[in-house]
């Protein structure tokens, strides 16, 4: 028995010291483990490649577009910047704003008001080229006899206004107003006329009338379908349409007269009803803008532009380039205002009140990449009616569309000249020769520039272009009528 019980207690002994043993080696196992373990992972910390073949962010190849704080800080520089120099007009010139100079500059000089009875005018003019497009239709005149008579009346539309802002000599601004209203006319009278011409030819050759009806389409913020005449047939919406010569109406034209835009059509789309807010929010903006313009224009520009009279006058380079680049900020700043205050508030106005649909007057002439497209965006009516009535039918003639182009731009830069040489009365071809440069400077950037590239061309043309043309006209203007020259010596003789 006691031989057994000292057995059993070795044995438990040998067995408690080995499980014990093997404890012990179990952990130096883990130990040993956790030790291989930290040496991959720091091995392979300092082993791991972080470095790859890549492009720094603004480098082109990156595909880095994401400049979002580098706008954010444009705008605030460009923020701070205009404050300073408004800041320091403030200061050196006092408060100039003065709303109500502008009524009584126009109220007590009598040289304004013939502009008012010069637009009145325009209607003979609108309804001489209805009557013609009567007698064409009844055949009481020719086709040749009554195009050339269409070509009179349409040149009668721009010298007339001319010739008696030449002679009566009103204030710029009347006369430029007028002869803008002239302008407009002369181009719905020439779509009117090439319009009318297409149906009468389509009219007489068919020896029948066409009907049809039109499309019903949707109303601008509203889901209503619309027309001029609508009825339900078979329980459908649709609208009748107007065909030639029930559209030889007076008023049929004074409509397109009053519509914004520039292309006769028979059947222009139509809105429903007249929307009350939307109206409201455009006038108030009209208001708002226009006073502020006005007051830029008295605050910033003026003193801007009598500081700049002298280096012009005495062609100091250095100074003309430094008055150019002053004028260049708060001329883009009104020109943009201007641009917001035209194309969407008075023209929305106007569409709003005649029930005009379509309201595409502008597009996104601001991510211009090109010359070409800034052209056929910023203006949509125009842009139309050049497409439409020169530029097209110079293409069916078979000419070269470098030919079209050209024409369309020197069609544009004749009415540039036009609308500001006749109200200053003097011709010194500025604008026209800044419009046509715009055709070789087209083809430099589509050629050499793209992309953001031909974007900056773009706004660097506008931005500095425009102060240049309106410093040479100051400088022409202040000379003629404001510098006596010696007996016997003109602007080229006297060396300005």
């Amino acid at each position: 028995m006691q031989i057994s019980k000292m057995a059993t207690t070795a044995e438990e002994r040998k067995l408690l010291h080995r499980r014990t043993k093997s404890t012990s080696s179990v952990e130096d196992r883990e130990k040993i483990k956790k030790q291989k373990e930290a040496e991959k992972d720091r091995r392979e910390f300092y082993e791991k490649p972080i470095h790859f073949p890549s492009e720094s962010l603004f480098s082109t190849g990156s595909g880095y577009n994401n400049y979002r704080g580098v706008l954010n800080l444009c705008i605030v520089l460009l923020v701070l910047t205009t404050s300073r120099v408004a800041l320091e007009n403030l200061i050196k010139y006092g408060i100039l704003i003065d709303p109500v100079s502008w009524v009584t500059i126009f109220v007590a000089d009598p040289y304004n008001w013939p502009c008012v009875i010069l637009i009145a005018c325009s209607n003979i003019f609108i309804l001489a080229s209805f009557q013609l497009e009567i007698w064409l239709l009844k055949g009481w005149v020719s086709e040749p006899v009554g195009r050339a008579m269409h070509v009179v009346n349409c040149a009668a539309i721009l010298v007339f206004p001319a010739t008696v802002v030449l002679t009566v000599e009103p204030g710029p601004a009347g006369a430029s107003y007028a002869l803008f209203v002239y302008t407009c006319v002369f181009l719905k009278t020439v779509s009117y006329i090439a319009t009318n011409h297409w149906l009468r030819y389509q009219y007489k050759s068919s020896g029948q009338r066409k009907g049809g009806r039109r499309k019903p389409t949707k109303s601008v913020g509203d889901g209503d379908a619309n027309g001029t005449a609508q009825n339900l047939a078979n329980g459908k919406l649709e609208t009748q349409l107007v065909t030639y010569p029930d559209n030889l109406a007076l008023k049929d034209l004074y409509y397109f007269m009053l519509f914004p835009t520039l292309c006769y059509e028979l059947n222009f789309p139509r809105t429903p009803r007249i929307r009350k807010r939307f109206l409201l929010k455009r006038l108030a903006e009209m208001f708002m803008l226009l006073q502020l313009m006005l007051g830029l224009i008295q605050q910033w520009i003026a003193p801007l532009l009598h500081n700049a009279i002298k280096p012009f006058v005495d062609m100091d380079l250095p100074m003309m380039v430094e008055r150019i680049m002053k004028l260049a900020i708060p001329n883009h700043f009104i020109w943009l205002i201007f641009f917001y205050w035209f194309f969407h508030s008075n023209l929305n106005v106007l569409a709003e009140i005649t029930q005009f649909a379509d309201r595409t007057f502008y597009r996104d002439w601001w991510n211009s990449e090109s010359v070409q497209y800034f052209w056929s965006n910023w203006n949509i009516p125009v842009y139309r009616w050049c497409k439409r009535h020169l530029y097209q039918p110079l293409m069916r003639r078979g000419y070269s569309r470098m030919f079209g182009q050209i024409c369309v731009f020197a069609t544009s830069a004749f009415f540039h000249e036009y609308l500001v040489s006749v109200p200053l009365r003097m011709f010194r071809w500025w604008a026209f020769m800044g419009m046509l440069m715009q055709v070789p400077f087209a083809v430099f950037v589509s050629k050499f520039l793209t992309g953001p590239y031909g974007n900056m061309a773009v706004w660097v043309s506008l931005i500095v272009g425009q102060p240049f043309a309106i410093l040479m006209y100051l400088h022409d203007y202040y000379v003629i009528n404001h510098l006596q020259l010696p007996a016997g010596q003109n602007i080229t003789t006297a060396g300005l």
